[in-house]
């Protein structure tokens, strides 16, 4: 009982996992004018964001996604007892670093799949970052180079396959699993 009363007290974390272009932010939006209109203190934490602005430095190489993950899992953390809802857009093509948040996070840590197929989100590339990536002006783009390939998530929490469901059905999705 005490665990759960403790659960309640704390944010739940939702880590929106899927490939550029997938739809992770866009839902993440819906997901939180949702969650605000019920009277729900929520906070984005935007992958995209969060790169440009404090982890420039950063590049796509393999550690320095694994850092860039593994900072902004810890910026949930810090924030988790502020808000009812953190919530994280990120591509985190790797498993072994959503693993680590989730074991950073805890309970409150839900991995959410926004899954997209490749060649939909080629189609729909609205920040033109799959063309420059297959046209190699982009390096180490995830899940178009070989060395950064995007590991599907083998039993994520939610599972929302875009090209099959609105935005407001993935909404009722992620309200149905909480």
């Amino acid at each position: 009982m005490v665990k759960r009363f403790l659960l309640k007290k704390m944010g739940k974390v939702i880590w929106f996992t899927g490939l550029s272009g997938s739809g992770k932010t866009t839902i993440a939006s819906a997901f939180c004018e949702r969650l605000n209109s019920c009277g729900k203190k929520v906070f984005i934490l935007d992958g995209d964001e969060i790169r440009s602005k404090l982890h420039k430095h950063l590049s796509f190489s393999r550690e320095d996604i694994k850092e860039n993950n593994h900072l902004i899992a810890m910026m949930a953390k810090e924030k988790i007892s502020e808000f009812d809802f953190i919530l994280v857009p990120i591509i985190s093509p790797y498993r072994d670093d959503r693993q680590a948040a989730r074991n950073l996070l805890g309970e409150n840590f839900i991995e959410l799949f926004v899954d997209t197929s490749l060649k939909e989100c080629i189609k729909r590339d609205v920040k033109g970052l799959y063309k420059k990536a297959l046209n190699k002006e982009i390096a180490n783009f995830i899940g178009v180079s070989d060395s950064n390939p995007y590991e599907f998530p083998r039993v994520p929490d939610i599972h929302l396959n875009t090209e099959n469901l609105s935005i407001d059905e993935c909404v009722s999705i992620i309200l149905e699993y909480l």
